[in-house]
């Protein structure tokens, strides 16, 4: 019986196949994040850290987090969107490494995550998709065409949740930032990565 490819993928991406890094290489790193143009609008987001948020202990929010597919007509506000993406994706501290210091942890802090979110409707915002720049915590405008929201959920398969969530996220990986330091093995951890910020989203949501 032939190997299935995901049992291929474990394998070669053992330590043993593992080629040398360009880390290890002496090749620069990867730019923290994806360029922006300087001259690009920005939207900038209230800052988390000097917002009064609701009060509730961890083990409650564990114990009751749920899946649901069905949202409240509610707008959200700017300041709650503003939390949602700092827990996923926020960055306390650019260090002298140089790495960001984020909200969720990241395996070596290659952080090679871009957020994208889908508005459909927040206080203040046109409905359509816009990139978080998180260094800056702001948004950029990306596509606001009228027919973004159908072109999005047909790519997800026409999940109707995808439609009519107030926002929905999606997340790009810029691979380079993970392969320079850990290449093949890398994309393990972009697995692992993705959950912790999932799971961020949950609890913070």
């Amino acid at each position: 019986m032939t190997e299935s490819q995901g049992k291929t993928f474990w394998e070669l991406t053992r330590y043993e196949h593992v080629p040398q890094s360009p880390q290890k290489l002496g090749l620069p790193q990867p730019p923290l994040e994806l360029p922006i143009d300087p001259a690009a609008p920005r939207i900038s987001l209230p800052d988390p850290r000097s917002m009064s948020t609701p009060s509730i202990d961890l083990w409650q929010a564990i114990n009751r987090r749920r899946t649901v597919r069905n949202y409240a007509p509610t707008p959200l506000s700017l300041d709650e969107l503003s939390l949602l993406l700092w827990s996923t994706q926020g960055v306390r501290e650019v260090s002298a490494r140089p790495v960001t210091l984020r909200t969720v942890p990241s395996a070596g802090a290659r952080h090679a995550f871009e957020t994208y979110i889908l508005v459909n409707t927040v206080e203040g915002l046109e409905p359509g998709i816009y990139r978080y720049a998180a260094v800056e915590h702001a948004l950029l405008p990306y596509n606001l065409a009228e027919d973004v929201n159908s072109r999005f959920t047909a790519a997800c398969l026409d999940q109707s949740q995808v439609a009519n969530s107030a926002v929905t996220f999606a997340w790009a990986v810029v691979m380079e930032r993970m392969y320079w330091r850990y290449t093949e093995r890398g994309y393990r951890y972009i697995l692992l990565d993705a959950g912790h910020v999932c799971q961020n989203l949950y609890l913070a949501a």
